[in-house]
């Protein structure tokens, strides 16, 4: 069974998409489609985070649960269900970058079904903002314009800044790596999939017609400027 986009556009009319490359931080410049300079801001999931508690939206972060373990299976969903059929953790931090960035890539494909089924699902009478991997060419068949916004920042700072941060996955990472033969080998070969990624998705969506801020400074902290940018483009606000 296919179902009609028109159908599905309805139902995630309330629904608002961000998007873009790794640590697409918080000091930028802005674009539209048209590549209008115009003010700095700060990062998507933090803009996410932001957005839902200032106007009242229900969050999704990313990597929300949307995937139903019960029919997650490795026949179907070979992406989603890697950490259940690797060797180990030293099989992961040590695969080839192009397969690294490959596996996700693949991984996004798969699990945009499941979050489409569950923001269709959620959405009904309110709005949501989303932290997506969902694709271009899918975001066009089942958004409108005002509904999606890009954050991207070139691929030397996603490689650069990507283990800045000290959340649990990347310390955990981060261990994993140290424990390998070759450390250093072995970071340079996980940070070579990182920037092969973040490279594609730039170029997926530098000239994809949506609503689009390019990161160019690391310093400022201008958060409430780009929460007002965003706010507007998604009729939160005048």
């Amino acid at each position: 069974m296919e179902i009609n986009n028109i159908i599905i556009k309805h139902y995630l009319k309330n629904v608002m998409f961000i998007n873009g490359t790794p640590y697409a931080g918080k000091s930028t410049m802005v674009h539209t489609h048209t590549h209008t300079n115009g003010t700095p801001y700060a990062g998507k999931s933090t803009m996410v985070r932001m957005l839902a508690d200032r106007y009242g939206l229900v969050h999704c972060g990313e990597n929300y649960d949307c995937v139903p373990e019960s029919i997650r299976t490795p026949d179907k969903f070979p992406g989603l269900c890697y950490f259940q059929t690797m060797k180990d953790w030293q099989e992961f931090v040590n695969r080839p970058p192009d397969e690294y960035a490959k596996w996700l890539y693949d991984t996004s494909r798969e699990i945009e079904q499941f979050e489409i089924a569950y923001l269709m699902q959620k959405s009904g009478n309110q709005k949501i903002i989303v932290d997506t991997n969902i694709s271009a060419d899918v975001l066009h068949e089942i958004t409108d314009y005002n509904q999606v916004a890009i954050m991207l920042c070139p691929q030397s700072m996603s490689v650069e800044k990507f283990f800045e941060r000290d959340d649990k996955g990347k310390v955990f990472m981060k261990e994993r790596i140290a424990e390998a033969e070759n450390p250093q080998k072995t970071m340079e070969s996980f940070l070579a999939g990182i920037a092969k990624y973040s490279q594609d998705i730039f170029d997926e969506f530098y000239d994809a017609g949506f609503f689009t801020l390019l990161r160019e400074d690391t310093e400022t902290d201008t958060k409430e400027e780009t929460l007002e940018i965003l706010a507007k483009h998604f009729g939160l606000i005048d």
